[in-house]
């Protein structure tokens, strides 16, 4: 008597989940989103700020001189970048479509919570200009992040294009942290280094 060939195996399963899930990553950004923030969590993607800082005596290394830039909310209300001075600024250049970019929302909005109280000015920048697309999702997932738009143009030392792409400018809008990529931001050398300045 002949063996059936089972059909349904161990093995099969277990290439069918791998199979879906690889397609779920390729084909959906919240999967590949949650992927990479899944990662961040075991401490990848870190933010490699500088070690340096004026509390212990040394100048931070500029970037880019300050320059100016102007940004837009939903209600049609300006920010200029020079019109912050004296304040440190977080700028996170984004897109809801982009998955790393989506995977380090929770950290900056960790990060944001923690200096709330502080003169720290965060500045989400939807850089395809699409606000109320990013509000809503903003909105959607729990997030108190302040969403923007360019309402110029943007620094090519700011943003060459590449998402996201994060900026921090000291008090006197120069421009001392740039990363490209994802990043855990919800992290105490960030917390720290934004602290000194």
């Amino acid at each position: 008597m002949e063996q059936k060939k089972k059909i349904v195996t161990f093995s099969n399963l277990s290439t069918l989940v791998l199979v879906l899930f690889t397609l779920s990553v390729l084909f959906i950004p919240e999967v590949k989103g949650w992927m990479i923030g899944s990662l961040m969590k075991i401490g990848l993607f870190k933010a490699n700020v500088p070690n340096a800082g004026k509390a212990e005596g040394k100048v931070l290394k500029i970037l880019a001189p300050a320059q100016e830039a102007i940004f837009e909310d939903g209600a049609g209300k300006r920010l200029s970048l020079s019109g912050q001075r004296g304040k440190v600024i977080f700028i996170n250049f984004w897109a809801t479509w982009c998955p790393p970019c989506i995977a380090e929302l929770p950290s900056v909005d960790a990060l944001r919570k923690k200096l709330k109280d502080s003169n720290v000015v965060f500045l989400m920048v939807d850089v395809d200009g699409k606000y109320a697309e990013s509000n809503a999702f903003m909105s959607g997932k729990g997030f108190e992040l302040p969403v923007y738009v360019p309402a110029g143009n943007i620094p090519r030392d700011y943003f060459g294009g590449s998402m996201p792409t994060t900026v921090i400018l000291d008090r006197s809008g120069n421009m001392v942290f740039q990363h490209v990529g994802a990043a855990d931001y919800n992290d105490p050398q960030v917390l720290e280094f934004i602290n000194k300045l």
